[in-house]
C-alpha cells in the first residue's frame, strides 16, 4: 500500500480526535484545571473598570478570578515565563457596598484570598484589587485608573465538555470506534487491491478475458456449418 495513502485515510480520524480534545478557544489560550486563560498584552486607555471587562467579554471570557493557591501560583508563573506581564495586574474583583464585601465579577464564590498586610481606609467605594506579580499577593487600590498595560481574562471550559452525560460519552465512543474500523477496513481493501494488481492475479477488479472472435466471425462460422449440413 502506498505510504501517501495512509495520511489520507487517517485524516478524518485525526480531525475527530482534535475536535474531541480541544477545550480552549485557540492555542493562544493556556489551560489550567477547568479553565482557560489569556493575557491581552495590548495597553489601553480606560475610563472605568468596565472598559477592562469589555476586553475580556469580547473574547467570551471575564476578568480573572482566583480560587486557590495553585491557581494563584500558576498565574504568576505564566505571567513571568510566557506572558511577560507588568508588575500589577487588575483582578476581576469589586467591592460590593450592599454587603460590604469583595466579590468576583464572574459571580464565582470568594473561596480564597491573598491580601497583603495593608491598612483599609474607612471608605472602600470604587476599590479594586490588584495582583502583584513579584510577590503573588493581592493589594487594594482605586478603580479609577486611566490605563492598563494588559488584561488577564479567564473562561470556564464549556459545560458540555466538562460534564458529558452517559449518552454523550457512549455516542462519542461509538463514533470514534466506527471511524477506526472504517479506516482499517479501507486500508485492508486498498492493500489487497494493490497486491493483486502487482502480482498479476485475476481479481474482481481485473478485466475479464475476451474471445479472439468477434460477433461477425461467429456468425460466418455458424452459416458455414449450416451450409455443410445441408450439403451432406
Amino acid at each position: 500500500m502506498p505510504r501517501a495513502a495512509l495520511p489520507a485515510l487517517l485524516l478524518p480520524l485525526l480531525g475527530l480526535a482534535a475536535a474531541v480534545v480541544a477545550d480552549c478557544p485557540s492555542s493562544t489560550w493556556v489551560q489550567f484545571q477547568d479553565s482557560c486563560y489569556i493575557f491581552l498584552q495590548e495597553g489601553i486607555k480606560i475610563e472605568s473598570i468596565e472598559d477592562v471587562r469589555n476586553q475580556c467579554t469580547d473574547h467570551g471570557a471575564d476578568m480573572i478570578s482566583i480560587h486557590n493557591e495553585e491557581e494563584n501560583a500558576f498565574i504568576l508563573d505564566t505571567l513571568k515565563k510566557q506572558w511577560k506581564g507588568p508588575d500589577d495586574i487588575l483582578l476581576g474583583m469589586f467591592f460590593d457596598t450592599d454587603d460590604s464585601s469583595f466579590k468576583w465579577f464572574d459571580k464565582s464564590n470568594m473561596t480564597f484570598d491573598k491580601w497583603t498586610d495593608q491598612e483599609d481606609g474607612e471608605d472602600l467605594v470604587d476599590t479594586c484589587a490588584f495582583l502583584h506579580t513579584k510577590t503573588g499577593e493581592w493589594k487594594k487600590g482605586s478603580c479609577q485608573v486611566s490605563s492598563v498595560e494588559g488584561t488577564l481574562c479567564k473562561a470556564a471550559i464549556p459545560y458540555e465538555k466538562k460534564y458529558l452525560s452517559d449518552n454523550h460519552i457512549l455516542i462519542s465512543a461509538l463514533v470514534i470506534a466506527s471511524t477506526v474500523i472504517l479506516t482499517v477496513l479501507g486500508a485492508i481493501v486498498w492493500f489487497l487491491y494493490r497486491r493483486n494488481l502487482d502480482s498479476g492475479f485475476t481479481t474482481v477488479f481485473s478485466t475479464a478475458p475476451q474471445s479472439p472472435y468477434n460477433d461477425d466471425c461467429v456468425l460466418v462460422v455458424a452459416e458455414e456449418n449450416e451450409y455443410a449440413v445441408q450439403f451432406d
